[in-house]
């Protein structure tokens, strides 16, 4: 990163902060309204689609020109398609459970401890995860290396983003059909690992910092793709969904037990 463009990547990243601040507030005012809080999570894909478009758009003559352009388009198209599809998924639903619940416990005003343990919170994750693209798309570094990282990064962006799909398309059809009612997914990638979404969450995050590290100073960020693993294997992710289906699927322990729960691999047998 040039010394020039150091104080252009910390104005850029304040407002980063505040647009996320901003739309995390109005995606609060319409569930509040309409009294679903799972809105958010439909927000939670183009919250990052959003971040990468700003600093773009913000930092002009900055940065390598192919590093930009391959940023912010993996960028927007996994945060968008992961946004349509949660909305779709959504459309209609009720509450969701965890949402639900945590309300029910809040002390105080549960508006306010919504805004403060979901939406902020939400907010302030996206900005920290997408560090190594805000910082990708200022710093420079085009040497043979920084090349051979963003084809790697490329690649496992690809993997990540069509496991994720797949895996979504796979869950989405086996819940359409009313013979699978109160059944287990354990079809297609779901026979390889219990969380083909999150496996390729992660898969694309790391790509997108392997893609962005050819500039040195994305090396710094490293902590946002261990930050999003983290959430997705041992946070926010993972375990409440395990909970949930382990207390409304019968047969979830032996599916577990024979399933890999993060990396794919064959199942282990009966």
């Amino acid at each position: 990163m040039r010394a020039e463009s150091v104080p252009a990547f910390a104005a850029v990243s304040a407002i980063d902060a505040a647009v996320l601040l901003i739309a995390f507030s109005a995606v609060f005012v319409v569930a509040l309204r309409r009294n679903r809080h799972r809105y958010v999570d439909a927000v939670w894909g183009s919250a990052f689609a959003l971040v990468a478009v700003v600093t773009t758009a913000l930092t002009t003559g900055h940065g390598d020109g192919w590093r930009r352009w391959l940023l912010t388009a993996c960028t927007v198209v996994w945060g968008l398609r992961l946004s349509l599809h949660i909305a779709r998924r959504g459309h209609g639903a009720p509450e969701d459970p965890r949402y639900a619940a945590m309300l029910a416990k809040a002390d105080g005003n549960p508006a306010w401890a919504a805004f403060t343990r979901v939406y902020l919170l939400q907010g302030a994750l996206v900005w920290l995860v997408s560090l190594p693209v805000q910082v990708g798309l200022v710093a420079t570094g085009a040497s043979t290396a920084a090349v051979a990282c963003a084809v790697i990064g490329v690649l496992l962006w690809l993997l990540g983003i069509g496991f994720e799909a797949v895996g979504d398309w796979q869950l989405a059809r086996f819940k359409s059909d009313p013979a699978n009612r109160g059944r287990l997914m354990t079809e297609g990638l779901w026979r390889y690992t219990r969380h083909p979404n999150y496996f390729g969450d992660a898969c694309v995050w790391w790509g997108l910092f392997l893609i962005a590290v050819g500039a040195w100073p994305v090396l710094l960020t490293v902590l946002s793709p261990v930050l999003m693993t983290w959430l997705l294997t041992s946070g926010s992710g993972k375990p409440l969904v395990e909970a949930h289906l382990s207390a409304t699927r019968p047969g979830y322990a032996d599916y577990a037990a024979r399933t890999s729960a993060f990396l794919p691999r064959p199942p282990e047998r009966s």
